[in-house]
């Protein structure tokens, strides 16, 4: 029963976001799914299928992908009626769901481990070699610059500033990406951090070698 669960949500997360050219597109959805299995197993912790579950349900609410936030909730809503969940099941993949977003550095409260390591997972995808490509990707379709020295970097927002406030896709490392491997909750998350870390660390010295000129 719930491998015909998984493969129903599978099939519809990927006829949603399938096509996503934003970097939440389903190659992403399937690498959260696959690193937080991977953390799952390593931790020896949590529902594996909750884990599963809202690892692949994460980015449907998402109201950077929807008209509104409540758009994005009634989607989700509507898609956890059509399979066969308990109460319970539904209402904790919905909780974990609901606070793993990084809001401009304002994070909720998260209640179990399966949140931490749904959030773990969604997090190692924004930084690393695909994190820098995904940035791109991203500021791109949100009209932004790549660089521009005059735009200050934000060090706290409200959700709203983070969402709509002037930034470039170079400011979104230092106002959230580089944030991300101090964040992490489990040991084993923060070592698969640590040479993502050190990647976007050595792309960003050779951005501005570049941008200022420097012929080394």
């Amino acid at each position: 029963m719930k491998d015909e669960i998984i493969r129903q949500t599978e099939c519809y997360v990927s006829s949603v976001l399938g096509e996503d050219s934003t970097g939440h597109d389903w190659f992403h959805v399937e690498r959260v799914r696959k690193n937080a299995l991977h953390i799952c197993k390593e931790e020896q912790a949590g529902d594996r299928f909750i884990i599963e579950m809202a690892a692949l349900l994460h980015d449907i609410p998402d109201e950077k992908l929807n008209e509104s936030a409540e758009s994005g909730q009634q989607k989700l809503e509507s898609f956890l009626e059509s399979v066969t969940l308990t109460h319970k099941e539904k209402v904790f993949i919905k909780q974990i769901i609901g606070t793993i977003s990084y809001k401009g550095g304002n994070d909720c409260e998260l209640a179990s481990i399966e949140a931490q390591i749904v959030q773990d997972a969604d997090r190692l995808d924004a930084i690393g070699a695909i994190g820098i490509a995904r940035a791109f990707a991203y500021g791109g379709k949100k009209g932004q610059q790549i660089y521009n020295p005059n735009i200050q970097v934000r060090e706290e927002m409200s959700l709203e500033e983070y969402r709509k406030g002037k930034s470039t896709s170079l400011h979104h490392f230092y106002e959230k990406l580089l944030k991300l491997q101090n964040l992490l909750n489990t040991e084993t998350a923060r070592k698969m951090a640590e040479s993502r870390q050190k990647m976007m660390e050595t792309f960003l010295e050779q951005f501005f070698q570049e941008w200022n000129g420097d012929s080394k």
